[in-house]
């Protein structure tokens, strides 16, 4: 009972995370790996996918009711993601993935560079492209982003949010609520694999479906209140404790 409570909890608050800018394997990862050590790691990732997915396609719902979105170019990008994360769980079985996983800590440095050296970037909401063009892009984002999901996955969210707000022009608040129907996307593609090859623990991710949802309405509601200005803060704080994360895992561990 203890180990279903704390890992519900780590549900919550990943949901919460994950609903205002993603990053919510943050925290509930680690959250499994800690409560279940002798279990298999591939099992544990299916069984975060099979508990976030559903506060991940809550806040799609949620933000898609409050904000205006561009599903001419979102639901291609959604399809692309799908098609990029089942190419990326596939290589995964043929490339060593441990290069990626040194670079990726500097990768979101420059990232976190970036989005702090531009203080205006994301804050209005401006897109650059319409119509074919927008789609087109987003669907690039959507693919390239995928296929970094199902390949390795840390961060996935952060850069669905950064790659909308550069290239498209979107603030935080649209560019997080549009990342989330990738990210459910890229999330149905892993969940079906991990599914597929028995690696779910399905009475556990039911429980977390739940609290995750919880913390997904919770977070829709910050971000929908406070507006671009709190999910860039968020961004910077998400983005900054992957580097961390990353980091220690790439090199000191």
């Amino acid at each position: 009972m203890l180990e279903l409570v704390t890992v519900a909890l780590a549900s919550l608050l990943a949901g919460f995370v994950d609903a205002v800018v993603g990053g919510g394997g943050l925290v509930l990862v680690p959250a499994l790996f800690s409560v279940f050590p002798s279990a298999a790691p591939a099992t544990l990732f299916g069984t975060n996918k099979g508990g976030a997915i559903w506060g991940t396609a809550w806040a799609t719902a949620q933000f898609a009711r409050r904000v205006t979105l561009p599903w001419h170019a979102l639901l291609p990008a959604a399809g692309a993601a799908l098609l990029g994360s089942f190419a990326g769980a596939w290589s995964v079985t043929l490339v060593d993935p441990s290069g990626l996983r040194k670079a990726l800590p500097l990768i979101l440095l420059a990232v976190l560079i970036y989005t702090l050296a531009k203080k205006d970037l994301g804050r209005e909401h401006a897109p650059r492209h319409s119509g074919a063009t927008e789609a087109w892009l987003a669907s690039a984002i959507g693919l390239v982003i995928g296929f970094y999901d199902g390949f390795f996955g840390p961060g996935t969210g952060s850069f669905f949010v950064f790659l909308f707000v550069r290239f498209l022009g979107f603030d935080f608040l649209h560019a997080s609520a549009s990342a989330k129907l990738l990210n459910t996307a890229t999330n149905a593609s892993a969940l079906l694999l991990f599914a597929m090859k028995g690696h779910v623990w399905w009475h556990i991710a039911a429980v977390m479906a739940v609290t995750n949802v919880l913390g997904s309405l919770l977070g829709t509601r910050m971000a929908l209140k406070h507006g671009a200005g709190f999910v860039r803060g968020m961004f910077v704080v998400v983005v900054s404790a992957l580097i961390l994360k990353t980091g220690w895992d790439a090199f000191l561990r």
